[in-house]
């Protein structure tokens, strides 16, 4: 019996350093990978600092203006002067359409409530007499535009 155990612990000692071996041989081709990918970036940070250097040397404004000069004819582009801004106030805006008159309640609405009670601040009546009389709406005063009470 101890025979048999003391072969296995072997044959485990021995798959486990295998195992570490190739552990190791994986970790150092992983740190040669990101080494690599690392000297890949920095060689595309160094190409994008040349293309910003490069843009902002074609955008010069005396050179696009010369070559707004240049090619007038065939585009037609002209120089921008400060009379071509203007004030957010000074622009034209298309007026803003008027929302949507509210949709009036219809009889389904207010079948539930019954007459006496309040909705919404809303107090349901009924001015007209007999049993199949409507019951009808009848809101709190508002104030006018000036502040005066309507009716």
């Amino acid at each position: 019996m101890r025979a048999v155990l003391y072969a296995a612990s072997i044959v485990a000692l021995v798959g486990l350093a295998y195992w570490a071996y190739d552990q190791g041989y994986e970790t150092r081709a992983t740190e040669r990978e990101v080494a690599k990918l690392e000297r890949r970036i920095g060689a595309l940070h160094q190409e994008m600092s040349m293309l910003r250097a490069e843009w902002a040397y074609l955008n010069r404004p005396d050179r696009l203006h010369a070559l707004a000069e240049m090619n007038f004819e065939r585009l037609g582009l002209m120089a921008l002067t400060p009379a071509h801004y203007a004030l957010a106030e000074q622009v034209g805006y298309p007026p803003l359409a008027p929302p949507p008159p509210p949709e009036a309640p219809s009889a389904a609405d207010w079948a539930d409530v019954e007459l006496g009670d309040e909705v919404d601040g809303v107090i349901i009546m009924n001015h007209v007499y007999g049993a199949n009389a409507a019951p009808r709406v009848i809101t709190p005063p508002t104030l006018a535009g000036d502040g005066e009470q309507l009716p």
